[in-house]
């Protein structure tokens, strides 16, 4: 299996890592208050849902695609985006918001399978090359998974499939500072992270003005905005930290991570 292959098959595996803790829940788990505020697990597994969907059809369709970010955009005036891509979700069965996230994920899984390594797909701001689009869905999956286990008390074993999220959460260091209309520092900051296999990983070159070491699992935990730095055993100087306290590996308009739960 090739590279491409294998981010395409662990994408799946994500999903259906998540789909193992979701599926059995009742009622009463599903309406829990997850990190994300205003959210329950519901809202959670109901944005995957619609954003795998409209991952498919921006590979699909692309033009389709852009006709439903006028849709979308509207929404953001009225009834809101929240009501326009979670109200059917909310009002499903349990059961019947697994089939549909299911549904949606499957729709993403053949897409996906007509990509090509040069593709460029539309997406919400730039367009994005199909590896970093594949990736990005990925780090959604487990991103939401992880604060849906939050909110039900679950510790889920971390898995090498961390490595697509924390290369992601290297290269959009620009992105991070960009979003937020900032000037991003000259200096060079470089990545070596300890992954669950207990490989090194590494990225960027050895002489950078700045390193950051640490577990990957902490990594990515802070450039998907799930914890802050400070509750983490990560290590560097001045230049990494003032990254990691900005740091975004998602689309959209900047967004505050969670303040430190240490004093």
């Amino acid at each position: 299996m090739n590279e491409f292959d294998q981010l395409r098959q662990d994408l799946v595996d994500e999903q259906d890592s998540l789909d193992a803790i979701v599926a059995p829940l009742g009622d009463v788990e599903w309406a829990s208050r997850t990190p994300s505020p205003g959210w329950t697990v519901t809202d959670q597994v109901g944005h995957l849902r619609y954003f795998d969907g409209t991952a498919a059809l921006a590979v699909s369709d692309p033009e389709a695609f852009q006709a439903s970010l006028t849709d979308l955009f509207s929404a953001a005036v009225s009834p809101g985006i929240d009501e326009f891509t979670l109200a059917d979700f909310r009002s499903a069965s349990p059961s019947e918001r697994v089939a549909f996230w299911r549904e949606n994920r499957a729709r993403l899984a053949v897409a996906a399978g007509s990509l090509t390594e040069d593709a460029r797909i539309p997406w919400y701001g730039p367009s994005m090359g199909a590896k970093s689009f594949i990736t990005a869905r990925l780090m959604e999956a487990w991103a939401h998974g992880q604060d849906i286990a939050d909110a039900l008390g679950i510790e889920r074993e971390p898995t090498d499939r961390l490595r697509h999220i924390a290369q992601l959460g290297f290269i959009t260091r620009s992105w991070s500072y960009k979003v937020r209309g900032e000037e991003m520092p000259p200096d060079d900051v470089r990545v070596e992270l300890t992954g669950p296999s207990g490989d090194t990983w590494r990225w960027g070159t050895l002489d950078a003005d700045d390193v950051v070491t640490g577990p990957a699992l902490d990594f990515c935990l802070v450039v998907t905005q799930r914890r802050h730095v400070d509750d983490t055993t990560l290590h560097t100087g001045p230049i990494g930290r003032h990254w990691l306290l900005r740091a975004q590996a998602f689309a959209g308009g900047p967004t505050t991570g969670p303040a430190p739960r240490t004093t």
